[in-house]
């Protein structure tokens, strides 16, 4: 007898609104990227900060101009993320920044990708109440992102990074809360 197992995804609102608010805090990042195909590694250290964004606010209604949504208070809720990093192995600072994000629907709104200053939007789904999963596209490259909330004090995350069908990067993480 064979068993089928289903998996349920879902971009139920009050998900991304709940998994915001778990995310809140202060966190020591730890990534490592995989360059394909020669496999060459990168490591990363990083303090992100997330702040929940409620509706409304000044910065969802920002994201909505820069996204020219008709109204700037459609976006339901947000995280405002910040972070300060730096290349472990040669113990120096590699970069900083800030985004905004901000949902409704299934859209996830950015400020800016991951590789250019322009806003961009993802698709994002829920596989299991405390994954997050995200598919961003812009210039050609494919952006697929899981974050996991693992108990109050981790997540983990992988991003896997693709041009005209070929993964070009993977990077995964394992975050701890540090306040």
């Amino acid at each position: 007898m064979t068993l089928l197992l289903k998996i349920a995804q879902t971009a139920d609102e009050s998900q991304i609104f709940e998994f915001f608010q778990e995310s809140v805090g202060k966190w020591r990042s730890q990534r490592r990227y995989y360059t394909l195909p020669e496999g060459e590694t990168k490591e990363m250290e990083s303090i992100v900060t997330i702040n929940f964004l409620e509706q409304g606010c000044d910065e969802l209604q920002k994201l909505a101009q820069m996204h020219d949504l008709a109204d700037i208070g459609s976006l339901i809720c947000g995280a405002a993320v910040t972070w300060e990093g730096m290349d472990v192995p040669k113990a120096r600072k590699e970069s900083q920044g800030s985004t905004i994000f901000g949902v409704m629907g299934n859209i996830l709104y950015r400020d800016r990708g991951f590789a250019i200053s322009k806003p961009v939007t993802a698709q994002y789904y829920f596989s299991n109440p405390k994954t997050l999963c995200l598919r961003t596209e812009y210039n050609g490259s494919m952006f697929e992102e899981e974050l996991k909330l693992i108990g109050s004090k981790y997540r983990t995350r992988q991003t896997i990074i693709s041009r005209a069908g070929k993964q070009l990067m993977i990077g995964q993480y394992l975050e701890k809360r540090v306040d």
